[in-house]
């Protein structure tokens, strides 16, 4: 996804949508991966988000706290290009395809093995050496011996895994990642500290949680929603 994405605008006194600036470009905006001001969303009458404003660096650590319905996982869809502003200015300077975006679901097939899976995800983004890079990934998150499984026998933690190895697969510059400790047991949690860790120099991160002294040593910067 490129160029100029049309989006809903706000409605002014003479009733038109005002133009809402909102890329996923490619381009460079002095080393900025995300920048947003007066970013708004709205469903119908309900307002979800108001008047946020927020830069991330291509090598940023943004992390966003806030109560249950302050706009938290809204944000980050945003940001990850899976819905559009209605009001404000958002520039995303990557291409989908260099995002790794991690939801409250995990988005896998529950009928297929992980194998099939990450091989699934894999060729759809064409990644290089797939088969080698899926075993890693697997071995990593303790999910290898069961990797003939389908998912839906998966707990919940070992499916957080699984989401997690997606994520990660393609190797993306900006992770976008909505709660990735929820349902991860200590075991599970360590090992996502750990990849957190690695893969922190030279990525950009956006990360929401109800927990933000777990992560507080690797952000550069912090976002309160009320």
């Amino acid at each position: 996804m490129s160029g100029t994405v049309p989006a809903v605008g706000r409605r002014g006194s003479s009733g038109r949508d005002a133009d809402v600036p909102f890329r996923l470009a490619g381009r460079d905006y002095s080393g900025l991966v995300i920048r947003a001001r007066g970013l708004e969303k709205r469903y119908g009458d309900k307002r979800v988000l108001r008047g946020v404003g927020f830069d991330v660096a291509a090598d940023g650590f943004l992390v966003v706290t806030g109560p249950n319905g302050s706009g938290k996982t809204t944000l980050l869809r945003l940001c990850a290009g899976l819905a559009i502003p209605t009001a404000g200015a958002l520039e995303v300077t990557l291409e989908r395809g260099r995002i790794g975006y991690l939801a409250h679901e995990p988005l896998v097939y529950r009928e297929l093995t992980a194998l099939e899976n990450l091989d699934l995800y894999g060729r759809l983004y064409r990644v290089a050496e797939r088969r080698e890079r899926i075993g890693m990934l697997l071995e990593r998150f303790g999910l290898w011996d069961v990797r003939h499984e389908r998912a839906e026998s998966y707990s919940r933690g070992m499916m957080q895994r699984l989401a997690l190895c997606r994520t990660l697969l393609h190797d993306p510059e900006l992770l976008v990642l909505d709660e990735p400790y929820s349902g991860l047991d200590e075991e599970g949690a360590a090992l996502l500290d750990r990849e957190l860790d690695e893969r922190r120099p030279g990525r950009a991160f956006l990360v929401s949680t109800h927990d933000p002294g777990r992560i507080d040593r690797f952000a550069t910067s912090k976002l309160a929603l009320a």
